[in-house]
């Protein structure tokens, strides 16, 4: 067991360290499909719409206290203090897990004491007073989730300042795993209640997997807070601005259930069907990446070393384009296959809510990394003051677009779009005009080939669902496998044109391959 531990501790290059966050990520979105596809399988619209809902105003809590929000804010000044003590590097860790805890757990309280009259007043106005009293009943089991999360995060973030990523890249497997056997367990006694049990189960299963990732640090914990301290003042200096940022994202998901709860039964359900095939290309890409590449990027900051950040944060950036492109093509033109594959029952709403998305998927994964070069440099004022604009944006755009005499519930889907494109591209202007050596000649001809190539892999997956058109009798393997041959040939049109465009991506995947292929002929 030592040795195991020992070995799954160790660190790892960014190479490796990418390689399994998205191998877990996928087994996690993959999970995170199977989880919500046995919630649609099991329990009505009526009921699902409260269960989703009832996690709004929790995730709005977590994600402004904690969750990207501390690793961003707390990362960087604990690799300053790893470069210099780590004795001083503890102390810092522990205040803030110290000060973050009482106020999580404050959180969990009050939201337990207020769950009913948020959810009638704020989250779904619209629903019916028994979807109301299940979303009640739910918000209150899930809130506790928050003090829990908050630790959780708080443990990952130290060792991703170590380059640590195994415990912490499994442990979200665990939380996922605890749901599913939850709507097996408590589904005939407790109904769509017991999921939130499973919730709970799972995030301290969570924890409890990510603290065996501090074995052999040496972690020295102080039960107390120093508000004297420096390294722990310049955290919440940093903490309130991206914390609000980081909230952003879970108001605009409040608003958007609000307007979805006074529109047809099952809107909310829809929509957030629509969503988790959404999130599913941001986590695997976007967060898997960009959180394998900050540790990094804030290290080589920290070092003085600006030519070989932004040498570094280039290459990871247009790594990630390339990636990404591929998979939103494959992702809008088989978007009723995935429909299909998460919501059996009744999928041409999902099907066009996830197509009017695919361009906020884009420029989501791209926002991952975009934010961070922000925060490596300990910004975190511009990244909110864009926020701050596009949500406002947001609820201009949802108001007008989501009306029932306007697009309804794909209205909310094309507002997303619009405003993700917005904010990247405004950060990116900022960051050519606070760094004009940021984005060469060379990374702009990289991209004019990427899009010509992307035409290409737009075509073949074009002619593809031609060929192999999803059938209403589809289900199972046979929907599966078409969507399977379908990516499959698309992604090798992607990589052979980016090949012989020159793309330097799609010569190291060939090269690869070949000695792969060699390897094994050898071998027999």
């Amino acid at each position: 067991m030592n040795r195991f531990l020992r070995r799954a501790n160790q660190r790892v290059s960014l190479g490796s360290a990418a390689a399994l966050l998205a191998g877990t990520s996928f087994l996690g979105i993959f999970l995170g499909v199977l989880r919500t596809k046995l919630i649609n399988a099991n329990f009505n619209v009526f009921t699902s719409d409260a269960y989703f809902a009832a996690f709004k105003i929790p995730d709005l809590i977590f994600f402004t206290l904690a969750s990207g929000a501390l690793g961003v804010a707390f990362l960087p000044v604990l690799s300053d203090q790893l470069q210099k003590s780590k004795n001083a590097a503890w102390d810092v860790t522990s205040y803030i897990l110290n000060f973050l805890g009482i106020i999580a757990l404050a959180a969990s309280v009050l939201l337990i004491v207020f769950a009913n009259p948020l959810m009638t007043y704020v989250v779904a106005p619209g629903f019916t007073p028994e979807q109301l009293e299940l979303s009640v009943a739910i918000m209150r089991i899930v809130s506790v989730n928050i003090f829990i999360f908050a630790i959780s995060t708080i443990l990952s973030t130290v060792q991703q300042a170590v380059g640590r990523f195994f415990f912490i890249a499994i442990a979200p497997l665990f939380y996922n795993s605890a749901i599913i056997v939850s709507i097996f367990v408590f589904n005939n006694s407790l109904g769509v209640v017991g999921l939130s049990v499973g919730v709970a189960i799972g995030a301290v299963m969570q924890l409890l997997v990510v603290a065996l990732g501090m074995v052999g640090l040496k972690f020295r914990y102080k039960p107390s807070i120093d508000f004297k301290n420096k390294s722990f003042i310049e955290v919440l200096r940093l903490l309130p601005a991206r914390a609000i940022d980081q909230g952003i994202d879970s108001i605009n998901a409040i608003i958007e259930t609000r307007f979805a709860s006074r529109l047809v039964t099952g809107s909310v359900s829809w929509y957030e069907n629509a969503l988790v095939l959404h999130n599913a290309p941001v986590m695997l890409i976007g967060n898997a990446i960009s959180t394998a590449a900050f540790p990094r990027l804030t290290e080589l900051l920290s070092r003085g070393r600006e030519d070989l950040f932004r040498k570094e944060f280039v290459y990871v950036l247009r790594t990630m384009i390339w990636i990404a492109l591929p998979v939103i093509i494959v992702a809008f033109f088989g978007r009723a296959y995935l429909a299909r594959i998460i919501f059996a029952r009744s999928s041409s709403e999902i099907a066009m809510i996830f197509g009017f998305l695919c361009i906020a998927v884009f420029f989501r994964i791209i926002y991952t990394l975009i934010s961070r070069y922000f925060y490596a440099h300990k910004d975190t004022k511009t990244p909110l003051y864009v926020s701050l604009f596009v949500i406002g944006l947001n609820i201009f755009l949802a108001y007008n677009l989501a009306k029932p005499d306007a697009y309804g519930i794909v209205g909310l889907a094309l507002a997303q779009s619009i405003v993700a494109a917005t904010e990247v591209i405004i950060l990116v202007l900022i960051m050519m005009r606070r760094d004009p050596k940021l984005f060469t000649d060379l990374f702009l001809q990289s991209l004019i080939k990427l899009l010509a190539v992307s035409g290409f892999t737009a075509v073949a997956s074009f002619i593809l669902i031609q060929i192999l058109p999803l059938a209403s009798s589809d289900t199972g393997f046979v929907l599966i496998a078409k969507l399977s041959i379908i990516a499959f040939f698309a992604f090798s049109v992607h990589i052979l044109m980016s090949y012989v465009f020159g793309l330097p991506e799609a010569k190291t995947v060939v090269n690869k391959a070949k000695r792969i292929a060699l390897g094994a002929i050898k071998a027999v």
